[in-house]
């Protein structure tokens, strides 16, 4: 059955009604400027309306109360009817988000499916009732011996707030939707304004799979909505993925009510090339950290710094390689690189773009609108031979297809550039000496480093996030469920 792409109501409370709005987004393909669908723009009495329904479905409905095996069956049956609309799935996200078929097929789609799996499993396996061995300790008030024991309970949060960001929609989505969920929350999901189809089809979902009334709440809008959903004391938990200026905000809004806040947020990652790296193998991965969605990623590895020995070969690879991705319509599998966004986007990457030549940086590869493109908001793949860290293309996200080369004499200097961001999301180190990647990986000041690439896929068993400005907690892993769980001690006594 084909997806809807065009709506005239929301999801909230677990019924699809009508907004207390009028105006609607039209989606845009960004690839052909296309309109291919509608959504409508959610207000804060919306806002409101979905808090109060999450709420009550916290407060006095099952879904907190249920045993975790019985929440994992429902969301088993979530899982399993994604998956069978999978090839429609794909398709929206190559259309909405304008994500390459692969991308959109694996880090789109089947990472986000591996999360929410993971999470399944882990509260059918994991124990949330922990014991500790009574033990004798001196009573305090009396002066005897007493024989006591401790209880550690973990418990649901209460009402989960998740915005998420434009760039891999469908995935960002699940990473929140799945841990909250799974842990007994309530959850209310705040997608981008440019991607809402890839969030409307879950509220789908949720109908077919009967996931009780008031525990999943879909909400479009602007600033409106999203204040309300943060300074709102009735709602417990913000996950946010986004800038770290929107962050920050999101951050002191939530503090009056002394929220808890997750938030993953941007990066300017660098990947070490040391002089006995693989150059095929680095160049390679060098090229996708700035084509992938578009360079439209906070993990992705956009200072490359290089050994002097081997820059300028690294840089005729990377340009070389970069000659062979092919722009266009990401619906062609073809394609190596897709569009922008937006053409607001696309404005504010060709505004760095000439920032980075005025700043001192050499221009060696793209830096325009493909010729013949007029259609969609593309970029070329754009390469800068940067002769030091400072300067803004180096320094700031840009979020487009844009990399700095940065030459190194030393590996202390290589860790000194890496470490001079206020980000420190990820990284990467390439060499054919594992223990002096596993050694310079260790200095890095980042959530994650990648050795020579990594497994080429995210494992959703470990944790994911950033040190610094790159944000606050964790997603994945069993630190991932924690940020939706409270943690009760029942102390009793046994004699």
């Amino acid at each position: 059955m084909p997806l809807r792409t065009h709506y005239e109501s929301l999801y909230i409370g677990g019924s699809w009604v009508k907004p207390k709005g009028s105006e609607a987004y039209t989606v845009i393909n960004p690839a052909t400027e296309e309109a291919i669908g509608e959504v409508p723009v959610g207000t804060a009495a919306d806002a409101d309306a979905a808090i109060s329904a999450a709420r009550e479905a916290f407060d006095h409905g099952p879904w907190p109360k249920m045993e975790w095996r019985e929440r994992a069956v429902i969301l088993q049956q979530f899982h399993d009817a994604l998956v069978a609309r999978k090839d429609e799935i794909v398709q929206l996200c190559v259309a909405e988000a304008g994500s390459i078929i692969p991308v959109a097929t694996i880090m789109q789609f089947d990472m986000a499916l591996d999360g929410l799996q993971y999470y399944i499993d882990q509260i059918q396996r994991r124990e949330f009732i922990i014991p500790s061995s009574v033990s004798a300790h001196t009573n305090w008030a009396t002066g005897g011996e007493t024989l006591g024991s401790t209880v550690k309970v973990y418990e649901p949060l209460g009402v989960s707030v998740g915005i998420t960001a434009y760039n891999y929609p469908f995935f960002l989505n699940l990473a929140k939707l799945g841990p909250a969920l799974a842990s007994g929350c309530t959850f209310i999901l705040k997608p981008a304004p440019q991607t809402p189809l890839e969030a409307m089809i879950l509220g789908d979902i949720a109908n077919e799979v009967g996931i009780p009334p008031g525990v999943f709440s879909i909400v479009t809008g602007g600033v409106d909505v999203g204040e309300k959903l943060t300074t709102d004391p009735r709602v417990d938990q913000i996950s946010f993925t986004g800038s770290d200026k929107v962050g920050a905000m999101i951050q002191a809004q939530g503090a009056p009510s002394l929220k808890r806040v997750a938030l993953e947020l941007g990066g300017k990652s660098a990947m070490i090339v040391c002089e006995d790296a693989d150059l095929e193998q680095a160049s390679f991965a060098g090229v996708v950290n700035f084509t992938n969605q578009c360079g439209q990623g906070c993990v992705l590895q956009t200072r490359q710094l290089v050994h002097n020995a081997i820059k300028d070969q690294y840089i005729e690879m990377l340009k070389a390689m970069a000659s062979q991705v092919k722009l266009g319509d990401p619906a062609d599998p073809d394609t190596g690189m897709g569009p922008l966004i937006s053409a607001a986007q696309r404005e504010r990457v060709l505004a760095y773009i000439e920032q980075g030549k005025t700043d001192g940086n050499s221009l060696v590869y793209g830096g325009n609108i493909p010729p013949g493109m007029d259609r969609g908001f593309f970029v070329e793949p754009t390469i800068f031979d940067c002769p030091s860290n400072s300067t803004a293309i180096a320094q700031e996200e840009i979020f487009g297809p844009v990399v700095c080369v940065i030459g190194f004499d030393t590996e202390e200097e290589a860790i000194a550039i890496a470490n001079d961001s206020q980000y420190g999301l990820s990284g990467g180190v390439f060499s054919q000496d594992p223990g002096r990647a596993y050694r310079i990986a260790m200095q890095m000041r980042t959530g994650g480093v990648l050795i020579n690439g990594g497994g080429g896929r995210l494992n959703p068993s470990v944790p994911f996030g950033g040190y610094k400005r790159s944000g606050i907690g964790r997603e994945y892993g069993e630190e991932g469920l924690n940020e939706y769980l409270e943690i009760k001690v029942i102390d009793f006594r046994a004699a």
